[in-house]
C-alpha cells in the first residue's frame, strides 16, 4: 500500500443490516477513509470495503491506510 493515492476518487461499500449494502462515492479516497473510520459504527465498519481504481480494501486495510504516516487529512482527536 506504499503507492496508495489518497487523492483518487473512491467508492465505499458498507453493510447496513438487513437492508443490504450502502454505497457512497467520494472525490478523494482520503475522505472515504475518514468517513469509514470516524463516522461508521464499529459493527458496520467491519463489513465495509473501499474501492479505488478497481482495487478493493477491507476494513483492516482501510484502518492501516488511515493510520499511515502518509494519510493527508487531520485525524479525529482520539480523546473526543
Amino acid at each position: 500500500m506504499s503507492e496508495f493515492d489518497y487523492t483518487t476518487s473512491a467508492g465505499l461499500f458498507s453493510a447496513k443490516g438487513r437492508s443490504g449494502l450502502r454505497y457512497r462515492r467520494f472525490p478523494q479516497a482520503a475522505e472515504a477513509i475518514r468517513y469509514a473510520i470516524e463516522k461508521l459504527p464499529p459493527r458496520v465498519f467491519l463489513g465495509t470495503s473501499l474501492e479505488v481504481n478497481r482495487d478493493r480494501y477491507d476494513a483492516e486495510q482501510i484502518r492501516a491506510l488511515y493510520e499511515s504516516e502518509r494519510y493527508p487529512l487531520t485525524r479525529k482527536d482520539p480523546s473526543l
